[in-house]
């Protein structure tokens, strides 16, 4: 059943199923709740699943101005509390593990599972400085030499040969969101969860590599981690039967 709820102005888009203890199910960046169906259909198996439609994706819409990691969470908070989920297991996949991580470590919850989470900060590379301080130059440049119509449409070029799927493919106000939250560090927080988390990765994951779980494993002070080979970034659409097996065991357990 699909529904909406409007929290502080913003409308939330979410689809509810199953039956027994809250779950919150929590999608990636460019993707919605329909990218994790399959996820959907395993948890609904034993849990109320609320899969939500972020802010600015699906049938949500945008928020008014550049949120953070902490705005997105306050608000998946202030759903919760409207509708009474005590404890919930919150499931978040890539940009939906930084919202997951950050509210485990200040609200009581169930369980945690994290899919290919983001929340270490990225390693960057000298050549991805150089690529930075380039676009920006080039801006610079472009807005001071050529008239503002052609030096908009040089920039919007180079922006999307240079950048992103994702980066190139948001709005204005997304692509601002975008650039605020994937620096966002959530290292320091993650010793302060309390609850049970699964960990699980593609160990061919180049969006948020391995090595970002293991650091994840190490900090939270009661995590596991189950890795699977040859699997990407999507690793519950990659090997959709031993992820459902392992996320069937760790819901039940």
């Amino acid at each position: 059943m699909e529904q909406y709820i409007d929290i502080d102005g913003q409308r939330l888009h979410y689809r509810v199923s199953g039956s027994g203890r809250p779950l919150i199910l929590m999608h990636g960046w460019g993707c919605t709740m329909d990218t994790v169906a399959s996820v959907e259909r395993v948890a609904a198996e034993s849990h109320t699943v609320y899969n939500i439609d972020f802010p600015g994706f699906g049938q949500s819409p945008e928020p008014s101005d550049t949120w953070g990691v902490d705005r997105y969470t306050r608000l998946i908070e202030a759903m919760a509390a409207r509708l009474g989920l005590d404890r919930p297991v919150l499931v978040g996949h890539s940009f939906g593990g930084r919202v997951g991580l950050l509210m485990a470590s200040r609200t009581p919850v169930d369980k945690l599972v994290l899919i290919d989470a983001a929340g270490v900060r990225p390693r960057r590379s000298a050549r991805y400085y150089m690529r930075v301080y380039s676009f920006k130059a080039l801006k610079r440049l472009a807005r001071l030499l050529l008239p503002a119509a052609r030096a908009e449409a040089l920039i919007e070029r180079r922006r999307r040969a240079s950048a992103s799927a994702d980066y190139a493919a948001a709005s204005p106000r997304m692509r601002a969101i975008l650039s605020r939250v994937v620096g966002e560090d959530l290292c320091g927080v993650m010793p302060s969860i309390k609850a049970p988390a699964l960990l699980v990765w593609g160990e061919n994951d180049t969006a948020t590599p391995l090595r970002d779980a293991r650091r994840m494993e190490k900090l939270i002070p009661d995590a596991g981690l189950v890795s699977f080979p040859g699997c990407g970034h999507y690793s519950f659409l990659d090997n959709p039967v031993q992820f459902a097996a392992v996320l069937r065991s760790f819901l039940n357990s």
